[in-house]
């Protein structure tokens, strides 16, 4: 941990105040997230999780992710039933089937971090959001890009293998409970937009590329990765971000 930290107070300066970078991932995702929300919205979280962001210690980063306080209401929707420890819903429901246990146009805003890479049937996800969000509401996304280099790696590595080999290397502070398959099915700029497209919303979707905190192992490894931080095309960027409204 102080080895990354070192690095990136040597390649990202400004991270000196505040504790966190100018290209800082979470807090450019969940600003937007946050700037859509209105004091009467119904937020859906997809893919909740137990909200292990509770314990990161950069605190304007960790308030954003709490819309609690900030909407009327709050859902957390998981498989995983460990997702109902989650503190800043409101209401934690289990999915046990293609069908969320969400009513239709009754949602304002979802939200969903880091969850797509493991949905194989794109089609019915978008289609439940679809489903769910009411006219003139809003879908949020942020997952990996299938074309960067994090991703073709993932995919060399059998997910049976990903909590013992590729999370050990490139995301050691995870919990290996924490670790699903990866599948990438709907994972690049192109794909993304049309499957919003196609369930009724009007998309925008693009890279983004945070600070390389996965490669800081190692400095040649973490120095390559503040260069393709800089100069990549957004069309092969590790994250993409997408933001869409229901027509």
């Amino acid at each position: 941990m102080r080895q990354k930290k070192d690095y990136m107070l040597r390649y990202y300066p400004e991270s000196r105040f505040g504790g966190f970078t100018d290209v800082d991932g979470t807090i450019a995702f969940y600003m937007r997230v946050r700037s859509l929300i209105a004091p009467d919205a119904v937020v859906l979280d997809i893919g909740c999780g137990r909200g292990a962001f509770a314990d990161d210690p950069v605190q304007v980063r960790r308030e954003l992710r709490i819309f609690k306080g900030h909407c009327k209401r709050v859902i957390g929707i998981d498989v995983d039933a460990r997702a109902k420890q989650h503190p800043f819903l409101d209401e934690f429901r289990l999915i046990e089937g293609p069908r969320w246990p969400v009513e239709d146009a009754s949602v304002d805003l979802c939200v969903n971090d880091f969850v797509l890479e493991h949905v194989t049937d794109p089609g019915q996800f978008f289609a439940e959001c679809s489903r769910v969000t009411r006219p003139g509401g809003y879908v949020c996304i942020r997952t990996p890009n299938a074309l960067n280099y994090i991703s073709l790696l993932a995919r060399l590595v059998p997910n049976r293998r990903h909590a013992a080999v590729l999370d050990k290397v490139l995301y050691a502070d995870r919990p290996e409970e924490d670790t699903f398959p990866t599948v990438f099915r709907c994972n690049t700029t192109r794909r993304l937009r049309r499957a919003l497209s196609r369930h009724g919303f009007e998309p925008c979707v693009y890279g983004f590329e945070a600070e390389p905190y996965h490669l800081g192992f190692c400095r040649p490894a973490y120095l390559c990765g503040v260069l393709h931080q800089r100069f990549a095309p957004r069309y092969f960027k590790t994250t993409l971000f997408a933001f869409a409204r229901r027509k």
